[in-house]
């Protein structure tokens, strides 16, 4: 069974990238992954407004992809979840690897601006990856 990857952080805009792996995973008849990358022992927030993210602890972590996981679940889809320590685009490369993956999805918030010159997650997993990957449009969130 085909295999679809996507990282999420707790955030409503990875929630809508989320959603939209869903979709693809029931279009392909693929199993998804729900991923969320942790960094140290303690949660960090980055950014500021709309542009903030968490690098959540290892519990908060594994709790943010269990829950994202079980909102996703429907009778026709099989949702698996896990948490792992790394930068997220190296976790989700990672897991993309572990898992023989098609398809990675991320979203394309932090492509713009400061974040793109810096890198993003999109981009660097758009260049990394072992299989296809999906940016979906999540700056302008309507959920």
């Amino acid at each position: 069974m085909p295999v679809i990857i996507v990282g999420v952080d707790g955030s409503p805009t990875a929630m809508k990238a989320a959603k939209s792996a869903r979709q693809k995973a029931l279009a392909l008849n693929a199993r998804l992954h729900v991923v969320t990358a942790f960094d140290s022992g303690s949660a960090e927030f980055y950014g500021s407004d709309s542009d903030t993210w968490v690098a959540p602890d290892a519990y908060s972590a594994q709790q943010i992809a269990q829950s994202v996981a079980s909102e996703l679940q429907t009778p026709e889809l099989t949702v698996t979840f896990s948490a792992a320590r790394g930068k997220p685009a190296e976790v989700l490369i990672e897991e993309a690897e572990r898992h023989h993956a098609q398809m990675i999805v991320v979203g394309n918030i932090r492509m713009r601006g400061l974040g793109r010159v810096l890198g993003s997650v999109a981009n660097s997993v758009a260049h990394n990856a072992p299989c296809d990957v999906l940016i979906v449009k999540t700056d302008n969130l309507h959920i």
